[in-house]
């Protein structure tokens, strides 16, 4: 194992063991959600509380301890910068919406990314004791089990996730939807854009499309479908595009084509907000 590897196997370990901690302290909260102060960030879809806060300010503070010259990117708290060519990218509770309304699809996501790459994907879900785990050339598994994706699911034998947003037009997923349809697919929408990553890295979705994301939920999700055996569209990290949100598209092999043809991104029509 080479240095460099060897550094981004450290941090997927740290990883890990972070975000069985933090799913811990988001579960407690989850089990006494009715006591949490509910607040709206942009739309009344878009909510945090405090738990969000904790489970993210735990995250930051055990990465910090064991590399304090990575940087960190959070959705609660923002960009710091580091200069050891890594960076931590973390959603401490990607589907705040179904936490709050008492559904089990949320999850702790969290990435390492190395000179803009994703080498690192974690995803925690808590409400059912599921560790997703990946790194560059490590593969991926599944509470400790290999996945690996089979190329002859599609989209007309399997189901694919849609996501969305008050970022994009209802026609425009609506759009999406009746092609899928159309093409003799189905979908789903859990609420958490990570948690349907992890889903397309185990082979439960063939794919996952939003048309609009932020790089703390698709990161670790990313990361884990690769090792998988399956592909996305690269995330734009250079610069401040960062902290920005883009399309995002992943999906099985049986599944690419078809879903590069559908939400036009073999056209390029989808284009970074």
């Amino acid at each position: 194992m080479t240095s460099e590897q060897d550094e981004i196997v450290k941090r997927q370990k740290l990883a890990e063991n972070i975000a069985v901690e933090a799913g811990k302290l988001a579960l407690g909260y989850y089990r006494r959600r009715d006591t949490l102060v509910i607040e709206i960030k942009g739309d009344p879809q878009d909510v945090v509380s405090i738990a969000d806060r904790e489970v993210e300010e735990l995250i930051r503070e055990r990465t910090a301890q064991a590399f304090p010259a990575d940087g960190f990117l959070g959705e609660e708290y923002g960009l710091t910068g580091g200069n050891s060519g890594y960076t931590w990218v973390v959603d401490p509770i990607d589907g705040t919406s179904p936490f709050v309304h008492g559904m089990p699809n949320w999850c702790v996501s969290i990435a390492v990314l190395y000179q803009g790459e994703p080498v690192v994907g974690v995803i925690h879900v808590p409400c059912h004791d599921e560790l997703y785990s990946s790194a560059l050339g490590e593969g991926a598994t599944l509470n400790g089990k290999v996945l690996k994706l089979d190329a002859t699911k599609t989209i007309r034998n399997a189901v694919t996730g849609i996501g969305a947003n008050h970022h994009v037009t209802p026609e425009s997923v609506g759009r999406i939807v009746e092609d899928l349809l159309a093409g003799g697919g189905n979908f789903v929408r859990l609420g958490s854009g990570a948690l349907m990553l992890a889903y397309v890295a185990a082979g439960r979705l063939v794919g996952y499309f939003e048309p609009y994301m932020h790089a703390w939920d698709c990161l670790g999700g990313y990361c884990l479908v690769r090792e998988a055996g399956g592909w996305f569209l690269p995330f734009p990290s250079e610069g401040d595009r960062l902290t920005k949100g883009a399309p995002v598209l992943a999906a099985g092999p049986g599944a690419i084509t078809d879903l590069q043809r559908i939400t036009g991104i073999d056209k390029g029509d989808v284009a970074a907000a």
